[in-house]
């Protein structure tokens, strides 16, 4: 498995798509901080406030995660890479953890310009907001800029900044079973996307409902995860860190379940 990871990380840092998708977030990630800095100044208009939160973090990973998913998992059985693997002798349950691993890597490289914009914003102490639209990045981004931060702040920032990501590598983990089973990239962007639009769904549902809350908390997606501060409880972030752990060993449990018997072509 650690050769699997070795290569694939090689072909990950060669690979010109992800250079292209880490370009594609950092102008996000820039729009994104122009937006929430020229909002509270009154230069944009809070009513496109919406355009700004459609370049964070929280909107784009759904739609980049998948696309990374398609082409770096789904893309090495048409190169019949994960073929030449399991010939090779290589375990079915190998080959998913090391896809996973490195899936989740790229998922980081893509995520590293949010996190920069992030510091940037909070260490020149201007204040940023895009109104009620506040998740992930930007929410720290919002809820820290402009207050003096102390040295434990700071590390408590980049904690949350860290447990961001471990909760997005558990939300885009449910590409990995579908990238697996479908084997073809528009269906599993296509898929992932309609999740997304769901999703919103569910939220409030969970607000309406106590009962459905406690189980979508237990979920990387619920529990308000993508809402922490630096007030948040440490009880409530290790409870995201251990939600998205459990989803993420779930959705390989459910990639073997699917993939260990099924014929590769």
């Amino acid at each position: 498995m650690y050769n699997l990871i070795l290569a694939d990380l090689f072909k990950l840092r060669k690979s010109m798509a992800i250079k292209i998708l880490i370009g594609i977030t950092t102008v996000s990630a820039v729009v994104m901080a122009v937006f929430a800095y020229l909002v509270p100044q009154g230069k944009i208009d809070i009513s496109s406030a919406g355009i700004g939160f459609l370049f964070s973090d929280a909107s784009m990973i759904s739609l980049i995660g998948a696309v990374i998913a398609g082409i770096f998992i789904c893309g090495d059985f048409d190169n019949k890479i994960i073929h030449d693997a399991a010939a090779g002798g290589c375990s079915r349950l190998a080959i998913i953890l090391s896809k996973t691993a490195v899936f989740f890597c790229a998922l980081t490289f893509v995520l590293i310009p949010y996190a920069v914009i992030t510091v940037i914003g909070i260490s020149i102490g201007s204040k940023f907001s895009l109104g009620a639209m506040s998740a992930g990045f930007l929410h720290v981004l919002t809820s820290n800029a402009g207050n003096s931060i102390s040295a434990s702040g700071v590390w408590k920032i980049i904690g949350l900044m860290l447990v961001l990501v471990i909760l997005y590598w558990a939300q885009m983990s449910i590409c990995v079973p579908l990238a697996f089973a479908l084997k073809k990239p528009v269906l599993v962007v296509s898929i992932n996307y309609g999740f997304s639009i769901l999703y919103p769904q569910l939220m409030i549902a969970a607000e309406k409902n106590k009962a459905f809350d406690h189980i979508f908390a237990l979920t990387p997606f619920g529990g308000n995860y993508e809402l922490m501060t630096l007030n948040t409880k440490t009880g409530c972030i290790i409870k995201a860190i251990f939600a998205s752990i459990i989803f993420i060993i779930a959705m390989t449990a459910v990639t073997y379940l699917a993939f260990r018997k099924s014929e590769i072509r």
